[in-house]
């Protein structure tokens, strides 16, 4: 199996942005242990605490990372940004899934 590069996009601000970065992570975790490359925009969280931007860099970087991935997999919940990087990736002609299970059955 060639490895996939994942984006992974879901709810970051809206609710609690911890367990919204640790649902991220855990997504990246069990993708990365099928050997998947994922690519998890939350992680410039740390970042951002140490070099804060504005929310529109993050997301013009975070398009840049979409553009190179093989597909975007939505995590549940609400986020205008992911929904944006929804409709990128399916502008960009990538396949999109809504959940890993959604991904695992394709």
């Amino acid at each position: 199996m060639t490895p996939q590069y994942i984006y992974i996009a879901g709810p970051y601000t809206k609710g609690d942005v911890v367990l919204n970065v640790r649902k991220a992570i855990e997504t990246a975790e069990f993708l990365r242990g099928m050997g998947h490359i994922p690519f998890l925009p939350h992680l410039t969280h740390f970042w951002h605490l140490v070099y804060p931007h504005g929310v529109d860099y993050w997301y013009k970087y975070d398009l840049e990372w979409l553009k190179r991935c093989d597909c975007l997999i939505r995590l549940p919940g609400e986020s205008t940004g992911a929904d944006k990087e929804v409709e990128y990736a399916k502008e960009l002609g990538k396949p999109v899934y809504f959940g890993i299970d959604d991904w695992l059955e394709r």
